[in-house]
């Protein structure tokens, strides 16, 4: 009977294993693992029944840094090129995106320019073409001496700024400059316009006040005689 026991447990219980599942994604990994099930039988030689059962499952997320988007890189070949290297990248989980590029330096370009005009003794050239910028334009203005046009310098080149003030490189800062300079003109014309009539009213008023006395003087006059002339001889 004993062996009968032991023969009839072995018969009677199975186990059963889940296979783990496992999900990977980029930046993330996720894995299912367990889903155990076991189940125990024993029959007795007196009929009674013993019965168990057992499940397991476990879950586990894992998170992993995500891969980094780097940002390309700008080289020059030569020290004379008047240019920047711009570059950005942007690196979220799953996704990530880089662009460079590079930028003309007009300036430095500029500065260049004029440097080789003034080393060939050409300086009115050099001149000019600083004066494409508008600081350097607004600058020469405010110093009295403007920047060269149609080979003028001096007062000439001033009346042909004035006359052809669109070519300005600075032409909507002048502008803008222009009408603030207008709007407060007009401000400072109705503050005078103001003050001129309020002087006048008060001069109107004062007029009055002495008209108003010398009246009162007038009547208020007391008329004195007339005394008689003395005549004066001279000793004998």
């Amino acid at each position: 009977m004993k062996y009968l026991s032991i023969l009839l447990f072995v018969l009677f219980t199975s186990a059963v294993f889940a296979g783990s599942t496992q999900t990977n994604t980029s930046g993330s990994n996720t894995a299912i693992e367990g889903g155990y099930t076991s189940t125990a039988t024993t029959t007795y030689e007196s009929g009674s029944e013993s019965t168990s059962t057992t499940n397991n499952t476990t879950n586990s997320d894992i998170k992993s840094s995500p891969p980094s988007a780097s940002a390309p890189s700008y080289n020059s070949m030569t020290q004379d090129v008047c240019a920047v290297g711009v570059s950005a990248g942007v690196q979220t989980f799953g996704f990530g995106v880089s662009g460079g590029k590079h930028v003309i330096d007009k300036n430095g370009e500029r500065l260049k320019l004029a440097r080789i005009l003034n080393d060939f003794g050409m300086k009115v050239a050099a001149v000019a073409i600083l004066c494409q910028d508008e600081r350097v334009f607004e600058s020469m203005i405010q110093a009295g001496t403007p920047c060269p046009i149609d080979g003028k310098i001096g007062k000439e080149a001033k009346a042909l700024w004035s006359k052809y003030d669109h070519e300005r490189p600075d032409y909507k800062t002048y502008v803008k400059r222009m009408d603030d300079r207008e709007k407060k003109e007009k401000e400072l014309a109705k503050k005078k316009a103001l003050e001129e009539k309020k002087r006048l009213k008060e001069e109107a008023k004062m007029t009055k006040e002495f008209e108003k006395i010398e009246k009162e003087l007038e009547k208020e006059k007391i008329i004195t005689p007339k005394k008689k002339p003395v005549n004066w001889e001279s000793p004998k």
